[in-house]
């Protein structure tokens, strides 16, 4: 087993080590505090010696040990310690290799200076509080000089070594930021601007210290930023390369691929996780679709533009350069998100799945309304309900994207009857160019909007219909045409048994009485009927009841059936003598459905007894239903006709 020490003193240092360890490697980890071992916690095959040592304690040390070699991972600015460790390998016949940051500093917006005291005498000659972000270290430097004090507030590690320093030097309790980074763009503005400062001061720590983050917030917060120039360092190799080096010297197990799939959000920096900018941060190639590329760092890193699950599985397991992986994903991962397919795409690698803030979290904080009422549904490249969603709960989000879909989801609610409820439509959620609109359904169904756009509509009635079957005759349009009556018709529909995405005909629908019924409870009905009239009739009713999942196909069954969706349910209340068509039809479609079937006349009922025989289950029932009439100042229960109701299927008992 090779025996490697690792002066991990950066954050490219603990990838380092998190890269090697448990891969058939003992690795020494050494620190400057006890901190600096807390953020490498325990892994395997890792050991931790947390303390500063001196050349020649180092050259001890790795006599004792004797390392394969040694890999110093120290900052950039921490020059001593780096011709320490060099000296020391020199001294003890021990290989040296250096992990180098590369620089950020090319082109930067700010004021450059070579040391802490150069700083201090560029500070000398102007006004303004000063936000310091390079630690403790130095700060004696500044403080030595009394008026220059006053002006620093100074960003440290919350440890106690750090905070000493602050008391010694003379700062001010309210002049200390005890805080553990990493801090983004919106948190260094934020600082600075609760300070007030009219300069930072900031080391060229590169893109794993938050360089750049920190360069665009002082230009954000009109502040000046003061730069303090890298001295001169040894040359190194960056992170992979001193990994694959090490691996393939040491004949390393493979590295298992780590893939993180994170929600960013809402496309600004505001709605982003800390765990998500850590993960952008330590990950070696990114994956996703433009828009969120767009919306990240990219530099230093591989990248790569895809969406579908297969695509990024590919890119994944064909590139052997890099270790971790991050898959950008919209919203919340667990909202309709990409990351369900992904997981499945995935399942022999290690996942982790980071949340974001999802567009309804965000539109509903920006409506002052919680969303703990609220239904979610898309509408997506997906078939949905919307005008049944919302007229069962108090309020609905809906995801509409594309090109017209927040105009067509609002319209088909107005055609529903429910334009007259208040509705909002979030468009371009996050963006600078955000906008929100609100009104009724109806009113912003006039309006036009962008193809990234989600609905959130509101009924106080919501959800408050009792939940029933067997409605009244009386709450149906009628004329002539057969209508299976209230009782009979609860029966009916209860012995079907229906699902919330069951598809179900109703084969001869006659007045559409079991369609509005089973439209209320299931996904989608489509409603068969051979007459002109009764067909118009079902139309008429399923309108009444403002149902949108309700197709009426005019035409005799089972030609009628032939090119209709595949059913999981059916009820035949009319078959004009070809019910064994019918069910043959029916079975073809879908060997498991579940029928219903009424019979009123001895010869329906012995066809359905015999069909019977041909299911694995049959259900059997005669109802006999009487109402009363009114015999002078008496009230007689008079019969109606009984009826025969048959349930067929195959496959599980009802128990099961």
């Amino acid at each position: 087993m090779c025996n490697i020490c690792i002066f991990a003193g950066t954050s490219e240092g603990r990838q380092l080590i998190e890269r090697l360890s448990g891969r058939g490697a003992r690795i020494t980890a050494c620190v400057a505090t006890a901190y600096g071992g807390e953020l490498l916690g325990e892994r395997e095959g890792v050991r931790v010696l947390a303390g500063r040592l001196d050349e020649a304690q180092m050259e001890a040390l790795f006599r004792e040990e004797r390392f394969d070699v040694v890999v110093d991972a120290t900052h950039p600015y921490a020059g001593q310690a780096t011709e320490n460790i060099a000296s020391a390998c020199r001294a003890a016949g021990i290989g040296y290799m250096r992990l180098a940051r590369s620089s950020s500093a090319a082109g930067a917006d700010g004021a450059f200076v070579e040391d802490a005291a150069a700083c201090v005498r560029y500070l000398r000659d102007t006004e303004g509080a000063v936000l310091l972000t390079t630690g403790s270290k130095d700060l004696p430097v500044y403080c030595a000089d009394e008026a220059l004090r006053g002006r620093l507030y100074a960003r440290v590690l919350p440890a106690m070594a750090s905070l000493q320093i602050c008391q010694d030097c003379g700062l001010a309790p309210d002049h200390v930021i005890a805080m553990q980074g990493p801090f983004d763009e919106d948190m260094n503005v934020a600082m600075l601007r609760a300070v007030n400062a009219r300069f930072m001061v900031t080391k060229d720590t590169g893109s794993a210290g938050g360089y750049e983050a920190k360069i665009r917030a002082a230009a954000k917060a009109g502040a000046q930023a003061v730069i303090i120039g890298r001295p001169p360092q040894r040359e190194g190799d960056a992170l992979n390369d001193v990994a694959a080096s090490l691996e393939a010297r040491f004949q390393l197990a493979p590295a298992p691929k780590k893939v993180t799939l994170a929600g960013i959000g809402m496309g600004d920096t505001g709605t982003r996780t800390l765990g998500l900018e850590r993960a952008l941060r330590e990950a070696d190639c990114l994956i996703g679709a433009k828009r969120m590329l767009d919306a990240v760092d990219c530099a230093g890193k591989r990248v790569h533009a895809a969406f579908l699950p297969a695509d990024i599985g590919r890119i994944i397991r064909e590139d052997d350069a890099s270790r971790r992986f991050v898959v950008l994903l919209s919203g919340d991962t667990g909202f309709y998100s990409g990351a369900k397919g992904l997981l499945e795409e995935l399942r022999d690698m290690e996942v982790t799945v980071l949340p974001g803030v999802s567009s309804l979290q965000y539109l509903c904080a920006r409506l002052g309304r919680p969303w703990e009422d609220v239904y979610p549904i898309s509408l997506h490249g997906r078939e949905a309900d919307l005008a049944r969603a919302v007229r069962e709960n108090p309020a609905v989000f809906a995801l509409v994207g594309g090109e017209g879909g927040a105009k067509k989801a609002l319209a088909r609610l107005a055609e529903a009857g429910l334009g007259g409820l208040r509705a909002a439509v979030g468009e371009r959620l996050g963006y600078p160019n955000e906008r929100i609109t609100r009104g009724t359904a109806e009113e912003l169904a006039a309006g036009a909007y962008d193809s990234l756009s989600v609905i959130l509509v509101e009924n106080p009635a919501g959800g408050k219909t009792p939940l029933r079957v067997g409605l009244p005759d009386e709450a149906f349009d009628r004329d002539e045409t057969p209508m299976t009556k209230s009782e009979v018709r609860a029966v009916s529909v209860s012995k079907l048994a229906l699902t919330r995405d069951a598809v179900v005909y109703d084969v001869g629908s006659g007045s559409g009485s079991v369609t509005v019924e089973a439209a209320l409870l299931a996904g989608w009905v489509y409603a068969v009927e051979m007459k002109p009239q009764a067909a118009a009739l079902t139309r008429q009713n399923a309108a009444k009841f403002h149902l949108g999942n309700v197709t009426v196909i005019e035409g005799r069954a089972p030609d009628a059936l032939q090119a209709l969706p595949a059913p999981t349910h059916a009820f035949i209340g009319g078959s004009s003598g070809s019910m064994r068509d019918i069910v043959a039809c029916l079975l073809r479609k879908n060997p498991q459905i579940r029928i219903v079937a009424n019979a009123v006349t001895l010869e329906s009922m012995a066809e359905l007894s015999e069909l019977a025989r041909e299911f694995e289950h049959a259900d059997i029932a005669e109802i006999t239903v009487s109402k009363p009439r009114q015999l002078g100042r008496y009230r007689l229960m008079t019969a109606q006709n009984p009826v025969y109701v048959f349930a067929l299927w195959n496959g599980k008992t009802e128990a099961e």
